[in-house]
């Protein structure tokens, strides 16, 4: 059986060509453009929220209206606003990124350590 689904972007490289769309078109510029950017990732969130909601049918009314690949995607929304409000903090998004994922990593990894 093939696999034929299309590799994956480079994700930093589609960060950054997304922070700059987004730049060129923000109605808002600013710290206010910059806070708004911020405030994005709890709509997004959000949108997590309702997806789980609607998997699970836990609104009687609604009843099941999502699927966990709903899920999924909204999951991946919040991570690429999340991105794209650190590239906004920052030209070195990649570079705070990384580092702070290393420093989690060597954090969980020593606490789980005899």
């Amino acid at each position: 059986m093939t696999d034929h689904t299309p590799p994956a972007p480079d994700l930093w490289d589609t960060i950054d060509t997304l922070s700059e769309w987004l730049d060129t078109n923000r109605p808002v510029e600013g710290r206010e453009g910059l806070l708004l950017r911020i405030l994005k990732l709890s709509e997004e969130v959000g949108e997590v929220a309702q997806a789980v909601i609607g998997v699970t049918g836990q609104n009687p009314r609604k009843g099941v209206t999502h699927t966990w690949e709903d899920v999924q995607a909204e999951l991946c929304d919040v991570v690429v606003t999340a991105l794209l409000a650190l590239r906004t903090l920052t030209p070195e998004a990649r570079e705070v990124f990384g580092g702070h994922v290393a420093r989690v990593r060597e954090r969980s990894l020593v606490s789980t350590r005899p």
